[in-house]
């Protein structure tokens, strides 16, 4: 087993680790300032590995739906927020993490329980395209009465999202061979990523985590009602496809990008206790999501 074989496998144990550092060593929020870099690297990345190819496959009634699912989250995570009583700075940081894109791993997941890659891929590319005008219209539409400065969000969609990943799937149609011939090491590299964005906000809510255990207790069952809402959600829209596709459309739905939550988040200027939705919904995700695979293929 290879360096890379070590990340990805046992991404669920880095990520627990990565949170148990940051609630011990609080300085660990430095990361924090480089938000915009790493989210630009994790997601060039994992983009390296999507084909133009991949996008000529699907169908486009369950693709359609599969969006719809996508658009009706962060309206889910609203009502969420605001039945559980959350302080305006957790019902942004659920708002911002229903809107944002499915989770980067979504594809490989989907790989991993039998599903139609070519759906997952071509959904995470056309949210992440399209998230520069939706989520800030999402947060202006539902958080109107909330501050939230949309502006730094759109450049940071813009900077960290959309131009990486745009880039880098044109690099890959531009030279396929050579990208193509690192293809086990970029979701690697974006993985490694996860791990340091999910240990510097954790780092920067560290106070939060270890003198408040009822907001934690709360958002932990605000994420896991968000995590499985999403999953029948996507069961539901996916019902007009194949079993693939509605394997890929369970996961395109549930899982949440919770590291491009809660940078966008902090890039915001946002208070650092709006990413501990983020924080907490990682660990549920990544828990359920391996979960849900193991399901998949013994059904």
């Amino acid at each position: 087993m290879g360096p890379t074989d070590v990340i990805e496998e046992y991404l669920l144990v880095w990520i627990l680790l990565a949170v148990g550092l940051g609630v011990l060593f609080p300085e660990l929020a430095v990361v924090t300032q480089a938000s915009t870099v790493i989210l630009a690297v994790m997601i060039g990345s994992i983009s390296l590995t999507l084909s133009v190819e991949q996008f000529r496959r699907i169908d486009p009634r369950t693709f359609g739906l599969v969006l719809a699912g996508h658009a009706a989250m962060p309206f889910v995570a609203y009502g969420i927020a605001r039945g559980l009583d959350f302080s305006p700075e957790l019902t942004v940081g659920f708002v911002v993490l229903g809107a944002v894109t499915p989770e980067l791993v979504t594809p490989v997941m989907t790989e991993l329980a039998g599903g139609e890659t070519a759906l997952s891929t071509s959904v995470l590319v056309v949210v992440g395209l399209g998230s520069v005008v939706f989520v800030p219209a999402v947060l202006s539409l539902l958080l109107g009465g909330v501050d939230v400065a949309t502006r730094p969000i759109v450049e940071q969609l813009a900077m960290a999202v959309v131009a990486p990943m745009l880039l880098a799937v044109g690099a890959r149609a531009w030279q396929p061979d050579r990208i193509g011939r690192y293809d086990g090491i970029y979701p690697s590299v974006s993985a490694l990523m996860v791990i340091l964005i999910i240990g510097g906000v954790t780092a920067a809510n560290a106070g939060v985590i270890r003198t408040n255990s009822s907001i934690l207790v709360t958002v932990g069952v605000g994420a896991a009602v968000l995590n499985g809402f999403g999953y029948s959600l996507g069961y539901f829209v996916g019902g007009w496809g194949s079993k693939s596709e509605r394997i890929a459309s369970v996961l395109s739905v549930g899982m949440r990008d919770f590291a491009v939550a809660a940078a966008l988040v902090i890039a915001a200027g946002l208070p650092p206790i709006a990413t501990l939705p983020a924080v907490v919904f990682g660990v549920v995700e990544m828990t359920t999501s391996a979960g849900l695979v193991r399901w998949f293929n013994v059904k």
